[in-house]
């Protein structure tokens, strides 16, 4: 681990820095993969909202 020593003796620790790396862009099927649970992600969410609207109507 890096360190500096500072004055009257004292040691001051760096983290360690992660390696950098340059992001792929998504390919074609991580694209589809990513609409379809969009899609699933919206249709729950709605029908979840339909469910607490009609709930709250009842009786």
């Amino acid at each position: 681990m890096p360190y500096t020593n500072e004055e009257g003796g004292r040691l001051n620790n760096f983290a360690a820095e992660p390696k950098v790396y340059q992001a792929a862009p998504p390919t074609k099927s991580q694209q589809r993969n990513y609409l379809v649970w969009g899609v699933a992600a919206i249709t729950l969410v709605g029908g979840l909202l339909a469910v607490a609207f009609y709930a709250s109507q009842a009786g």
